[in-house]
């Protein structure tokens, strides 16, 4: 007679509590628009997130710094003409990301090293207002709706729009390389995989699409990802295999789990609820930890992957909060504190009650690193350059370790993704531009008072 057995997992037991109240963002009034956008996204130091307000204001605050954020006194983000609708950060630079807009543009901005929107206290500090990006990237016709950065090549963003179309961007020369648009209707989501050789986007006609990013042609297509008509949400778990997240006939939402080499049918299908918010999936590759979130309710669900059926597994109950939550993203693992065994944590947008930070941890007694349950994870540093990886170029990502005893690697990764391209502002050419005419002028008159001839 064989034994019940328990599954057993690292992750089994990671908890998190509600945050206090002097831990969250406060104080700022949302943008009111609506979409498959998550609302909020977050860099090792920052995050950022839509303001409601003229010009396109976005909130761009400090992981280190929570507090009152006061409209007037902190300082923002603003340079669209339009209300922003979702925003990404550059893998490997902390304090670079794109923004997208109803004004059809998408702006790549670098926040200064000493912005400080609160003080060590958490109430507003005065600043100036970020209104020069460094570069616009304009060939969408219609409202830009999701963006996503490449995982592996350097200045690679991908972006789809109310257009119907889904374009690749070498965001150094602000040039759209590929343009993909045999789209029938709106774009749900986009993603990459892990090497950045492949694309998907889900569609409002129910297909999922994936794409070679290079060539702009199709590899495959899933006629009828879910037979239900909410947003459908995606992301790779594997090289081989896709997590989809959408909902049934019956409107449950469920999950499905595709091998990407036999796309004929899913090899898994898991119901989750009949809740009505579209969910928003957060895959720790890391970890193979999905941390699956679901727009206006307060429900955080863990599952782990595993390379054989059914695939995912419940860890546990998760984290339940009776605060609805709007929009959520994670924060890179090298955001997290390590030492106090912080396994991941979750940004989580309210309508009414800020930010709130949600920090998963494994309980451990040892204050020492803990090398099982924190792998390598992904460096700030590319693997290649968008020449490079558009000539064909396949590299996995760059990693780095986790653990404080090897923080001269850590520093020397931060050090090397900082030696790369720099990009100057509108207003800082312009500046040089005018200095540099006025010392011509200079020499010209020197030369002409000298009898020189030029």
């Amino acid at each position: 007679m064989s034994g019940f057995k328990i599954r057993t997992s690292k992750y089994r037991h990671v908890f998190c509590d509600q945050p206090k109240p002097e831990e969250t963002w406060t104080e700022f009034r949302l943008s009111t628009v609506t979409g498959d956008q998550q609302y909020i996204k977050a860099s090792a130091k920052y995050f950022a997130i839509g303001l409601q307000g003229g010009g396109g204001p976005m909130m761009v605050g400090r992981l280190d710094r929570p507090g009152r954020f006061e409209a007037g006194t902190s300082p923002f983000v603003s340079g669209h003409a339009g209300a922003v609708l979702d925003t990404d950060w550059n893998p490997f630079n902390d304090s670079m990301f794109a923004s997208a807009s109803e004004d059809t543009n998408i702006k790549i901005w670098q926040v200064p090293d000493d912005w400080e929107p609160t003080d060590d206290k958490g109430n507003a500090k005065k600043g100036e207002e970020l209104q020069d990006s460094l570069a616009d990237l304009e060939a969408h016709r219609k409202k830009v709706t999701l963006l996503r950065y490449n995982p592996t090549a350097a200045n690679t963003l991908m972006s789809t729009s109310g257009d119907y179309t889904v374009k690749i961007w070498d965001v150094e020369s602000t040039t759209a390389v590929v343009s993909y648009d045999d789209i029938p209707n709106l774009v749900h989501d986009i993603v990459w995989d892990f090497k950045g050789d492949q694309c998907a986007f889900s569609c409002k006609d129910k297909k999922l699409r994936l794409m070679d990013p290079r060539k702009g042609g199709l590899t495959a297509t899933i006629d009828t990802v879910h037979d239900g008509a909410k947003s459908v949400k995606m992301s790779y778990i594997t090289d081989t295999k896709m997590v989809t997240f959408g909902a049934s006939k019956q409107s449950s939402r469920e999950l499905k789990v595709w091998d990407l080499k036999n796309t004929s049918k899913s090899v898994h299908t898991e119901t989750i609820d009949t809740a009505a918010g579209a969910l928003i999936p957060l895959f720790d590759v890391d970890t193979a930890v999905l941390y699956l979130c679901g727009k206006g309710d307060g429900v955080v669900r863990l599952y782990e992957y595993e390379d054989k059926s059914p695939f995912v597994f419940k860890l546990n109950d998760g984290f339940r909060s009776n605060i609805p939550g709007k929009g959520y993203c994670m924060v890179p693992k090298r955001g997290l504190n390590i030492m106090q065994h912080e396994t991941a944590r979750i940004l989580k947008v309210t309508n009414g009650q800020g930010i709130h930070p949600l920090t998963f941890s494994v309980p451990r007694k040892s204050d020492a690193f803990q090398d099982d349950i924190f792998p390598e994870t992904a460096a700030p540093i590319a693997a290649h350059s968008h020449a490079e990886w558009f000539g064909g170029s396949s590299k996995s990502p760059v990693t780095m370790s986790l653990d404080p005893a090897n923080a001269n690697s850590a520093a020397g990764a931060v050090a090397k993704a900082a030696t790369k391209t720099t990009f100057k502002t509108v207003g800082s050419v312009s500046q040089e531009l005018e200095e540099a005419k006025a010392r011509i002028k200079k020499l010209e008159a020197l030369l002409k008072s000298n009898g020189i001839a030029y």
